[in-house]
């Protein structure tokens, strides 16, 4: 990945159109009004972390509180996503627990949700204590199945928990975390098991159709209500084929939003994440060029 500093800054942006919801809240409340106009809900998650300044982290909460209050006014069916470290956690526990509670207590006027999102394994702690110290119906939680400890913290949780389940992006430590992806899938669907069985509301996050067609199977298996689920899914990602059986099939199916201005950085830590992305961008690129020339 040496090549990453190189690359044009007109290339990213060319990736980030596809993945990330534009710059400003208005950008993004029309890509979810889209979605919701197919049947989808959506998620949205203001792009950015590990904010160092008070009046940064408190712009940022007053944004979010802007969205609560834009989504409600437009009828849109769109829950909000929160990283600890971009409201606060880095400057310190008060600051993110008092801005958490104000998106939080908006959110609860006004009907809607908020998940707490999931960075690596060093506020993997500060996440769960707060959520599970708040005790919300509005608030939920992301949990990482790579990480050994997750079976753990699912057993700890109450019943009436409301999470979300990723595979988990960041680079962790094998003393901590699963490197094989075979082996993280295979603990995936022993976590959502242990999930159902717990009767803890699951978002099954994944963009692998084996991973999506397992759950499908003990879903059916477990004769889960589909009201105790949903799927999810990164706006952006070409999954359109799996989501159109999966609304035929009357599953629900949200959408993963994120928009705002360090949309550069966001999208460059994805190409990190996955290399091939860049590739994809680039074949895309030479396909349009080809058609142009024709």
């Amino acid at each position: 990945m040496l090549v990453l500093p190189i690359i044009p800054k007109s290339l990213i942006k060319i990736f980030a159109r596809q993945y990330v919801a534009g710059t400003t809240i208005k950008e993004s409340l029309a890509i979810v009004k889209k979605l919701n106009d197919n049947n989808l809900y959506a998620t949205i998650d203001i792009l950015g972390e590990h904010t160092k300044n008070i009046n940064e982290a408190n712009e940022i909460t007053s944004n979010y509180i802007r969205l609560i209050e834009n989504i409600k006014k437009n009828n849109l069916k769109c829950n909000l996503s929160i990283k600890p470290s971009h409201i606060g956690t880095d400057i310190s526990n008060d600051i993110f627990n008092e801005n958490l509670n104000k998106i939080l207590n908006k959110a609860m006027v006004n009907n809607n949700f908020i998940r707490i999102d999931m960075e690596d394994s060093t506020l993997t702690d500060i996440s769960i204590n707060t959520y599970k110290s708040i005790n919300s119906q509005s608030l939920g939680i992301v949990l990482q199945a790579y990480l050994y400890r997750t079976i753990r913290d699912i057993k700890n949780l109450k019943n009436n928990s409301n999470i979300r389940l990723c595979k988990g992006i960041y680079n962790e430590d094998p003393n901590i975390a699963i490197k094989n992806n075979d082996k993280i899938d295979e603990n995936y669907l022993k976590l959502l098991k242990l999930l159902f069985k717990k009767q803890i509301y699951v978002g099954i996050a994944t963009h692998s159709e084996k991973l999506i067609s397992k759950s499908i199977e003990l879903i059916n298996e477990m004769n889960i209500n589909r009201d105790s689920f949903e799927f999810q899914m990164l706006y952006g990602v070409p999954m359109e084929k799996t989501i159109n059986i999966l609304l035929e099939n009357n599953y629900k199916v949200r959408i993963y939003v994120p928009f705002g201005p360090l949309w550069y950085e966001y999208s460059i830590r994805r190409i990190k994440e996955n290399p091939n992305i860049l590739k994809y961008v680039i074949k895309n690129i030479l396909n349009k060029i080809k058609e142009a020339l024709l």
